[in-house]
């Protein structure tokens, strides 16, 4: 301590600048004399003279770092430790200086103790500089005409020109910095001790300044940028610095290089033959970026040593025939007659262009002679929208095999720059990397830099300086490399492939290329970016380049090169020929996700019968009665669920069940069975309602939970229930995904309003509804959405039921005729399934129903607010009994039913307005007069038994009424079909609320004049006379 405090005072003898640099330092606006939109550090060691001015600073920086290292900066910390190293082991709690430091305080006078001191943290305040900014001088753009930060902006602590190391000048003065660090020429050839921080100097602790700037140029200012500063875990960095810093690391052997060469050859050779044999054709080639084809295989081989067996990927259409070619080996034969007009398809659906296609593959891994399986999903040309989706197939696979860490399944999503900077969904998607019922255990990202969005230039179509910036968020590094450096590129793939093995995080690979054509073959870029393709037009292909250097090096001769090449060659013109025999295509051979012990090897349904959704009365029983209490002794749950338990025991007793108990039944039955149970959306734990509560949490001790449906029996499936962030879009597409992975799963996603669900539209429009049709796959996936006019405003009212049936594929104008069971068979023809259940018992039966079907069909459930707990809105067990069923339709039970040729109206309806309509019906005294029908199933609509209904109901009118506004709900989907039923012979009639723009008045006079309007409307049994329709 006392030598330390004797340099302290030498120092301070020299002080000229200690004030200056507490104004720098110590808060004030000027922190850094560099633009502050480029500064990425505060508090680190200082870097100029003003720096050791102030000795009572240093000495309180010491004080600080001798009560704890982490009080400082790690650049304060390396320099203190430093001269703690330096002391003699004997001498206790004395701290001296480091050996070189202090013989140079002894010796020299207090002006050349001041500039060591300067010196020496200068050098680590350089270090730190290129850590942090050297990406910003990368060469990354492979043109040579753009920053591939936007900026031609040189940070001022970057050594990239001589001066650079002189006496800083105030920026104020002359808007420039010409020096930063105090240093000249002739401290080039002075050694400075490195700090713990870096790995530049390999096994030397000291390297002369003139190197130490070398070899941080050569790690972070070359062909590759770094961006990781940001990370705030020590390890990581340092993890990161090793590997990208550690002189010489980036070393191929020649059979490396050669299979590099090989990949290339083959990423090149496939575009180049698809543009001489289908010239006039879209199929969004890989020119200008080919170097993707080896990256990806150059990931999948090390995440395959290090244990990985599934790869399931992700990515927009340009290059994806490449992919699926190259990386995932679908038969070149089937791929090239994909360019047949005159090929007629096999399957039933509509089907998709061949640069959407998907495909699941199993093989060997050549590099590591073990099986692995390769998935690349199908997709809309919605951008980044199948990210989430990949992301829940891969979360699904992971959990089904039991892969807690993700050591055996992990996913690959291929990003566009403007899409990945533009796209909310990809934000999205980001943020469900690290919660605990969605993480993936790290993804690796590759973003294939075009540096242009179709025709729109990078610098007005993203704010941030890199498409990248959004993976900062979750702390993912993020690799810069220019695409025309292939050595470069296939180190960053494998340093970003045992990234993710070591911590299971995400990682960004940042691809910087060009685009040799247009948006698509077809398309002229010279209209909008005519200097940019100039140059592109004069650019070599990388594999001319990288070909050249390593016949020059002597790995391949001239004749190796041209044999692969003509190997290549023949390869594609031999499936050229045999793919003019194909005529058929099969969309099922391109199918990512399939079931193999589901259907038959035809991909057909085993059977086409329905089943019993009913349950025997001990089931019941058991369910009801676990579902009511808490099955973990000493757990302190909340008073108020405490009276929803007994609420739910009461119901017990009297053999009643409300809707969460309903929904209880039809979890715990099928877990029971071994379906795995999977609920996920905002708040549905409790419920947006507080009405579920399927989560229990202790009052008195933190983070305690039960969950009930998890203790039902011994060897029940597992149940998982999980909020998700406040996402739609990411979280929807996510248990898409999941669903995908299995067919015996029951995969819910609740909107915690029903109208949420419009932030998700695209997974909805461009996936779930047409999923099947385009790519010939079944998905399960169940939607709860809360709907109904409460009176609480036009948000939160309504699902928006005309969306989804407008997207229904049943012919209004076409009476079905099916031969055996017409429900099984219909539900079979339809693209999804609509339904509005007005009882518990009818929601657990379609629940039941979901997994008893020998297919999948998307269910889309209206689900009730004010039912969940309405007296009336209750079933008794018997509608569960063994050989019940989910009806479609429930006809009026009362009075009417029982004399209906004398009945005069029968109203049909769907979901709460029932309860409503029979309230009125019977305050006014008509039951005899009119039926009230219910349709549970409105899509596919019930042509059978609503034609049962209508002819024994021969002599009454038909209405149909609903609380939604006429414009919107189901009238413009039932009316037509309907009038299909009776053949056009007689009219239907609406009731309910008149045209409006939103989906509900927000004044509560208003909605309930509109609901006595429409019962008055609907119980006027003169209401129609002399109308005509």
């Amino acid at each position: 301590m006392s030598q330390f405090r004797a340099l302290a005072a030498v120092l301070r003898g020299g002080c000229v600048g200690g004030s200056q640099w507490l104004r720098v330092c110590g808060g004030g606006p000027a922190r850094r004399w560099v633009d502050p939109g480029r500064s990425c550090s505060s508090g680190a060691a200082p870097g100029h003279s003003a720096v050791a001015g102030s000795s009572s600073y240093v000495e309180e920086m010491y004080f600080a770092w001798l009560e704890d290292h982490k009080n400082v900066h790690e650049s304060w910390d390396a320099f203190f430790r430093n001269i703690q190293d330096s002391s003699p082991s004997g001498e206790v709690g004395e701290i001296r200086p480091s050996a070189l430091l202090q013989g140079r305080v002894q010796s020299h006078s207090p002006g050349m103790a001041q500039k060591v001191v300067e010196d020496h943290l200068a050098v680590h305040t350089l270090i730190r500089a290129y850590q942090i900014r050297g990406h910003h001088v990368a060469q990354l753009d492979p043109l040579g005409i753009l920053d591939a930060d936007l900026d031609s902006f040189v940070p001022s602590d970057l050594i990239t020109t001589i001066d650079k190391l002189g006496k800083p000048h105030n920026p104020f003065s002359h808007g420039v910095i010409v020096g930063f660090y105090n240093l000249d020429e002739s401290d080039l050839d002075m050694s400075f001790q490195l700090p713990p921080t870096t790995f530049i100097g390999g096994a030397d602790n000291t390297l002369p300044l003139k190197e130490i700037i070398r070899r941080l140029e050569t790690s972070y200012c070359g062909h590759i940028g770094v961006e990781y500063m940001f990370i705030n875990n020590v390890d990581q960095c340092q993890w990161i610095r090793q590997k990208f810093e550690t002189p010489g690391i980036m070393q191929f052997t020649d059979a490396e290089k050669r299979t590099l060469l090989a990949r290339l050859i083959r990423s090149t050779r496939f575009e180049d033959f698809l543009a001489r044999k289908w010239s006039s054709e879209k199929r969004f080639g890989l020119e200008g970026c080919e170097v993707l084809i080896p990256a990806l295989k150059t990931m999948i081989d090390k995440s395959s040593a290090a244990g990985i067996d599934s790869v399931i990927m992700g990515m927009p259409h340009r290059g994806r025939l490449n992919v699926l070619a190259n990386v995932i080996r679908k038969d070149l034969d089937q791929i090239f007659c994909q360019f047949d007009p005159k090929l007629e398809p096999a399957d039933e659906g509509s089907g998709d262009v061949k640069y959407h296609l998907g495909m699941y593959h199993e093989r060997i891994n050549r590099e590591t002679d073990k099986n692995i399986t390769l998935s690349l999903m199908a997709n809309p040309s919605h951008l980044e929208a199948v990210d989430p989706v990949v992301q829940g197939k891969t979360k699904a696979e992971q959990f089904y095999r039991g892969d807690t860490q993700g050591k055996k399944v992990m996913s690959i999503l291929i990003h566009g720059d403007a899409a990945f900077a533009g796209q909310g969904v990809v934000y999205e998607t980001f943020h469900l990397s690290e919660l605990p019922s969605y993480t993936t255990h790290g993804t690796i990202h590759v973003v294939v830099n075009n540096q242009i969005g179709f025709t729109t230039d990078p610098r007005v179509a993203r704010s941030s300086p890199y498409p990248t910036d959004v993976a900062r968020v979750v702390n993912a590094p993020i690799f810069h490399v220019n695409a025309d450096d292939p050595e470069a590129v296939m180190y960053v793939c494998r340093v970003a492939a045992e990234w993710r093995a070591t911590f299971n995080k995400d990682v960004v690979i940042d691809l910087v290329c060009y685009r040799r054509f247009g948006h698509n073959e077809m398309d002229e870029p010279m209209f909008t970016q005519p200097l940019m393709y100039k140059q592109i037009c004069r650019q070599e292909q990388v594999l001319k380049k990288y070909s050249n250097r390593l016949i020059a090096e002597g790995v391949v001769t001239l004749q190796d090169f041209e044999e692969e090449v003509s190997k290549y060659d023949k390869i594609c013109e031999e499936a050229y020929t045999s793919s003019k025999d194909g005529k058929i295509l099969h969309i099922r051979h391109w199918l990512d996700s399939p079931w193999p012990d589901f259907f038959t090897a035809e991909g057909e349904p085993k059977s086409m019968s329905g089943v019993s959704t009913g349950l025997h009365e001990e089931v019941l029983q058991h369910i009801s009665q676990i579902a009511s209490s808490v099955p973990l002794e000493g757990f302190h749950i909340h008073p108020g669920v405490s009276r929803i338990l007994r609420g739910r025991a009461d119901l017990v007793k009297n053999r009643q069940m409300d809707w969460a108990l309903g929904e209880y039944m039809a979890f715990g039955s099928l877990l029971k069975d071994g379906i795995h149970v999977r609920l996920s959306g905002q708040d549905v734990e409790r419920g947006t309602f507080s009405h579920r509560h399927h989560v229990l949490h202790d009052q008195e001790l933190d983070k305690l939970i039960c969950v009930p449906m998890n203790h039902l029996w011994a060897d029940q499936a597992p149940y998982t229930v999980c909020n998700s962030s406040l996402s739609e879009y990411g979280v929807l597409g996510f248990e898409l995904g999941f669903a995908m992975a299995s067919p015996n799963a029951l995969i819910l996603w609740e909107a915690q309003f029903g109208d949420f669900n419009n932030t998700a539209q695209c997974i909805i429009d461009q996936f779930i509804s047409p999923g099947q049709a385009k790519w010939v796959r079944n998905n399960g996936i169940v939607l709860l959405l809360p709907h109904g006019m409460e009176g609480m405003g036009p948000e939160h009212s309504s699902a928006r039921p005309e969306r989804f049936l407008q997207m229904s594929k049943d012919d209004p104008d076409h009476f079905p005729e099916f031969s055996g069971d017409f429900e099984v068979q219909q539900l079979y023809e339809c693209n999804w399934i609509v339904v509005n259940c007005s009882t518990p018992a009818n929601y657990c039966h379609v629940l039941r129903r979901q997994i008893l079907l020998p297919f999948r069909k998307p269910l889309i459930i209206f689900t009730p607010k004010s039912l969940l707990r309405h007296p009336d809105a209750r079933s008794s067990f018997d509608d569960l009994a063994e050989g019940t069923t989910f009806k479609r339709l429930i006809p009026d039970e009362g009075p009417a039913s029982q004399n209906p040729a004398q009945v005069k109206r029968v109203i049909f309806c769907t979901g709460k307005v029932y309860y409503e309509l029979a309230r009125e019906r019977k305050r006014q005294k008509l039951e005899r007069d009119i039926a009230i029908i219910r349709l549970e199933q409105i899509s596919p609509f019930p042509f059978d038994l609503v034609r049962a209904e209508a002819e024994r109901y021969g002599n009454a009118e038909l209405v149909w009424c609903q609380e939604e506004h006429k414009n919107m709900g189901y009238c413009d989907y039932v009316r037509p079909r309907f009038l299909t039923v009776v053949a056009n012979q007689k009219p239907i009639w609406y009731v309910g609320r008149d045209p409006a723009a939103a989906p509900a008045t927000g004044n509560k006079s208003t909605h309930l004049n509109e609901l006595k309007r429409f019962m008055d409307t609907a119980f006027n049994l003169n209401a129609f006379q002399g109308k005509d329709l």
